[in-house]
């Protein structure tokens, strides 16, 4: 039977505990550890990476809970996301560009819409916040159109940080790589409650990064 991303097939998605935090202008960034030297971030338009991501929210009057893998590329004039199965199969594609939106299914035809939101909202039934975390990867924020830090780099389960839109960012750790000097985040909770979706949240922890 094929697996496909449908809010009423979402079959690549395994049930697990979430806990998260995660779009846009910032609450100051927390003060740094006293005892930490750390790098001063550089924000890149272009990355690729892959991780982990687990997805929590409300649907019917019920709790949803699911649980797959993610490879971002990322330039500066489109983002693309492969949404992959527990066994590495992906099962969906996500192609973002500053006007347009399209989701790619197997066996499917692409459905388009103006902004992620909407898309994965009507698709998967809960919100990918694309834009925001554009920057958020990083650890910056894009809401004015310049990157704007909104975390300290190295400091681990930091003060949440608030976004207008609603969304809490937490950074829980961080990569530090030492050739060349680098401080990257390592897992990122986003959550948010909308009308719709209740209480919202998604964990993304990064496992690799890379030049695209």
């Amino acid at each position: 039977m094929q697996l496909t991303l449908t809010r009423a097939g979402a079959a690549w998605l395994i049930a697990v505990p979430l806990m998260l935090s995660g779009c846009a202008a910032l609450m100051p960034m927390p003060a740094p550890s006293s005892n930490v030297v750390l790098a001063v971030p550089v924000y890149q338009d272009n990355i690729a990476l892959s991780g982990r991501i687990s997805v929590r929210y409300e649907q019917d009057g019920k709790e949803e809970a699911l649980h797959g893998s993610f490879r971002w590329l990322q330039t500066r004039g489109q983002i693309t996301v492969a949404l992959l199965s527990p066994l590495n199969q992906t099962l969906a594609t996500l192609e973002i560009t500053p006007t347009s939106a399209r989701l790619i299914e197997a066996g499917k035809p692409p459905r388009s819409a103006d902004n992620i939101d909407t898309l994965t909202s009507e698709t998967l039934g809960w919100t990918l916040p694309v834009d925001g975390l554009r920057g958020w990867l990083q650890g910056f924020s894009l809401a004015n159109g310049k990157p704007v830090p909104i975390a300290q780099p190295g400091s681990d389960n930091a003060a949440p940080v608030m976004t207008p839109d609603g969304w809490q960012i937490q950074y829980m750790s961080w990569f530090n790589e030492e050739a060349p000097p680098l401080t990257r985040p390592r897992r990122i909770d986003l959550q948010r409650t909308t009308p719709g979706l209740g209480e919202m949240a998604i964990r993304i922890v990064i496992d690799s990064w890379q030049q695209p």
